[in-house]
């Protein structure tokens, strides 16, 4: 979360304004679509909605019927009126013939609206349908490729500004089908068949019913490049407003403590505004051009109405003929709106498209190998090769350099140094979140990288010091790893990291609901439920990543002794800045700039009074001068 002076937050945007502020502004601006062309987009689109060909087939079918039946309107409405003139200006027919034959031609047009209007219907419904069975797609598809994708994606990614492809970006997609598609196919059945009954009626009349077509088309072109670039924009501000509220929400305990909420709601305000003038360029852009649009098809209209008025009064055109091109303008006014709205679709449908598609087309840095099989282990040997690594797009230094050590099943390496010595990234590489730059790890002689991810991580379990904890109850949360665990394996997990004390006081048990991220539990709660999370599953290698941290020495002792079983059956890595953790270890590692500098067992590591030996007794002081009584149990 960014920080900065409170007081000088919550003025209008612009005013005031810290260098921390603009700098969310602009934070999301890296993720510019990169997937192709519009054009490759929208037909990746479409080929979306023809998985679901019956349906399109429907739909398109019954937007085709309904623009059919929509251009029969004026032409059976011109040989009414042409009818009907006949009638009075003739007085050979009876009142009775004539009111029948006005009678038939007004329930004839009333059974083509009613067909038209039914054809409609199931265009809407087969468009709208459509679409959301493809949001539903590309959301399961969404969500898993972020289950696949590596650390290092999400090391590099805010989830505000996933959530935003998910949601808005997704959203987008699934309004194309109803909004672009179908709507350009009633849009050419419209202009093109009209467009040929028209000029083979009367030419001239025919190209100036169309004269506005040109300059549509024209306008169209230059606004959906306008509203392209807005739109990605827009999303890219969309996604800052997600980024801002999800690290804001995820924080807000801090936030309440420094007194930050005014600043907070500034940073949100210079966000939220920002946004808000992308967002009212996009409606001025659209407005304007629909606005224009509508008064060159006025233009048009008015051509035809003063040319074939004179015709009618010359006598070479009749008024049902007249009525025919001005009923079937009146009849384009619609479309003739709808153009800016499907300039605004294609453009959005590109945009949201090309964000989603990017993410969706990403390999996973880290996954199996052709050829992987599931690890194979038998002594559950564990084995660091002059290991080497670098976080990719940091540009600093190795994190590790050539870090060479064995653990055999049943034995315990503890690793410390000081903050950023590697520790944390050794178990990183365990699991593979990520690759080793160089060098190997091997459990029994394999190569882990050789082995599929699935069998890799059931034999290696990690710990971490950040326990994360589900909204969901507390056996849930037990019980991640195996949900179809019974009752005992989950209070026996629970027994060895201690927590069934604290359980077992609580009015629903093991059936509680913990709060969101867990935060209704202390810290030492959150990670004795960590723990018992990894002690219910069998695996070969267990790492403890400064696991116990926030545990009080007594309890902890307790836990260790609870996990000398499960312990010889895996070669278990403990990391931990408290040295008491690690006295019983069968070798201590001691780290620093990546590198061993020190190895051996407590005792021999003391005696050669090095690195280690000076931690050991810093600590030894420390605890000498602190540990009383009130002060040991308030840890817990």
């Amino acid at each position: 979360m960014a920080t900065g002076n409170p007081k000088t937050a919550g003025k209008p945007p612009g005013d005031g304004i810290t260098l921390r502020q603009q700098a969310y502004i602009g934070m999301s601006q890296t993720t510019d679509h990169r997937n192709g062309t519009d054009a490759a987009v929208l037909w990746r689109i479409i080929g979306l909605a023809l998985r679901y060909k019956f349906r399109f087939a429907v739909a398109v079918g019954a937007t085709i019927a309904a623009s059919a039946f929509q251009l029969m309107i004026p032409r059976f409405l011109g040989d009414a009126v042409d009818n009907a003139m006949g009638m009075l200006s003739g007085t050979s027919i009876a009142p009775a013939l004539a009111r029948e034959a006005l009678l038939d031609a007004a329930l004839l047009l009333l059974g083509v609206s009613i067909l038209r209007g039914a054809f409609t219907l199931l265009h809407n419904y087969g468009g709208e349908a459509i679409g959301h069975l493809i949001a539903y797609d590309l959301r399961l598809a969404f969500y898993a490729k972020l289950q696949e994708l590596s650390f290092s994606f999400h090391d590099g990614i805010h989830s505000g500004e996933l959530i935003t492809r998910g949601m808005l970006d997704l959203e987008g997609v699934r309004m194309f089908v109803n909004t672009g598609v179908l709507r350009l196919v009633l849009l050419t059945c419209l202009i093109g068949a009209g467009g040929y009954l028209l000029l083979s009626t009367d030419l001239l009349l025919g190209l100036l019913s169309f004269s506005f077509v040109p300059f549509v088309a024209w306008r169209s072109s230059v606004a959906r490049l306008r509203l392209r670039a807005l739109w990605l924009a827009l999303q890219q501000r969309m996604g800052t407003l997600g980024q801002i509220m999800d690290e804001n929400l995820s924080g807000i305990r801090v936030v309440r403590a420094f007194g930050a909420e005014r600043y907070e709601v500034g940073k949100y305000d210079v966000a939220a505004d920002d946004a808000r003038l992308i967002a009212d360029e996009r409606i001025k852009t659209r407005a304007s051009s629909t606005s224009v649009m509508t008064f060159a098809y006025f233009i048009a209209m008015g051509l035809v109405l003063w040319v074939g008025g004179l015709r009618v009064l010359d006598g070479t055109m009749t008024v049902g003929t007249l009525t025919v091109f001005l009923t079937f303008i009146t009849i384009l006014q619609t479309p003739v709106r709808q153009l800016g709205l499907l300039v605004n679709s294609l453009a959005r449908a590109s945009t949201c498209g090309g964000r989603l598609f990017d993410l969706l087309d990403l390999e996973p840095g880290i996954r199996d190998q052709p050829g992987a099989k599931p690890l194979s282990v038998s002594k559950g040997a564990l084995s660091f090769e002059e290991v080497s690594f670098a976080y990719s797009g940091v540009g600093g230094p190795p994190v590790l350099h050539d870090v060479s050590f064995t653990v055999a099943r049943g034995r315990t390496v503890g690793i410390v140094g000081p903050p950023g010595s590697g520790k944390s990234t050794i178990a990183n590489l365990l699991p593979r979140y990520y690759d080793p730059s160089s060098g190997r790890i091997t459990i029994d002689g394999q190569d882990i990288r050789h082995a599929t991810l699935a069998s890799l991580r059931q034999a290696v379990r990690v710990v971490q010091q950040d326990a994360f904890l589900f909204t969901a109850s507390l056996e849930n949360n037990i019980a991640y790893g195996d949900p179809w665990a019974d009752d005992g394996m989950i209070q026996d997990a629970a027994s060895t990291a201690q927590i069934d004390g604290f359980v077992g006081g609580l009015p629903e048990g093991y059936g509680t609901l913990v709060g969101e991220r867990g935060v209704s539990l202390s810290g030492g709660q959150k990670q004795r439920i960590a723990i018992a999370r990894a002690a219910m599953l069998r695996s070969s290698v267990l790492i403890f990543d400064d696991s116990t941290a926030a545990i009080d020495a007594e309890t902890e002792q307790r836990i260790r002794e609870a996990l000398k079983t499960p312990m010889q059956n895996c070669a278990t890595i403990i990391i931990s800045h408290r040295l008491g953790a690690l006295r019983h270890a069968d070798e201590i590692i001691f780290l620093e700039g990546g590198r061993i500098v020190e190895r051996g067992d407590h005792d021999s590591l003391v005696a050669a009074k090095g690195r280690y030996a000076a931690l050991f007794n810093l600590q030894s002081r420390n605890e000498d001068d602190l540990a009383t009584p009130d002060i040991q149990g308030a840890a817990e």
